[in-house]
């Protein structure tokens, strides 16, 4: 991996130069909140070698370096294009492209009413477990977890069970829809725990927008773009991406399924 990173061909000198493969994380690329496996990492760093790689995640940087990266490598060096929390932080082979804020443009004073009525109706809610940070803030958004995200693995997927069978999430989101009403705000339910709140538009599509810079910068136009995600039906966090005109969609079921289409799409 290292001396791939380190050599890795130009953009412009693919074979499949004008293609571009996009994985969303959790439930993709990797368990939720787990680091890939060697297998996984090798099998892309075979993929880079014919086409541009990227991911896109609600996450930040950090948290995908801890899934993505290695301990050798920033996650930045074995993707072409880096998009957490949608692409509002994103990198270029290596390096910072502009970015978005979340809090200037909502406001200061719309900000702590949402936050607010979220931290009053998750006091509010009975569940099996409550742990700690209900409320993430993030540069493009805000992460809300009913049961906290300092949950550990096996709590996480107790939770998910749970709320499969009650629903508390998508309960979260209608109430949000109609105490906020004309905010311009989009709620995506995504991974085991958590859903997202963001500007409408500042979805996994935002990404799309540094791709489409990237004829001006090296002469690439990405005309193939394929996107592979697990949260893909409507209200999951992968579905306006995955339905979008410009991309080919391939819903997954996981890592292994994940690496298992490659294969066959690249003969890998």
């Amino acid at each position: 991996m290292t001396e791939v990173a380190s050599l890795i061909t130009p953009l412009e000198a693919r074979p499949l130069k004008n293609t571009i493969c996009l994985f969303d994380v959790d439930g993709t690329l990797t368990l939720a909140r787990q680091p890939a496996s060697p297998d996984t990492l090798t099998l892309l760093s075979a993929l880079r070698h014919k086409c541009a790689i990227g991911f896109v995640g609600g996450s930040d940087l950090i948290k995908q370096q801890e899934q993505l990266g290695t301990p050798a490598l920033p996650v930045t060096a074995l993707f072409d294009f880096c998009f957490a929390e949608n692409g509002l932080t994103a990198y270029r082979m290596g390096k910072p492209l502009r970015g978005n804020s979340f809090i200037e443009w909502l406001g200061e004073e719309k900000y702590q009413e949402l936050v607010n009525f979220c931290l009053v109706y998750v006091a509010g809610l009975k569940l099996p477990i409550k742990r700690g940070t209900f409320v993430e803030f993030r540069n493009g958004m805000i992460n809300v977890s009913p049961v906290g995200r300092n949950a550990s693995i096996a709590e996480r997927n107790a939770y998910e069970a749970y709320d499969k069978e009650h629903n508390i999430r998508r309960d979260f989101v209608l109430a949000l829809r109609k105490k906020f009403p004309d905010n311009g705000l989009t709620y995506s339910i995504g991974g085991k725990i958590s859903f997202d709140v963001f500007p409408t538009g500042w979805d996994k599509t935002y990404c799309l927008k540094h791709l489409e810079e990237e004829k001006a910068i090296s002469g690439v136009e990405y005309t193939t773009i394929h996107f592979f995600g697990d949260k893909t039906f409507k209200g999951g966090n992968d579905y306006e991406i995955y339905e979008d005109k410009r991309t080919v969609g391939h819903a997954v079921g996981g890592p292994e399924d994940t690496m298992r289409l490659l294969k066959v799409l690249f003969e890998l």
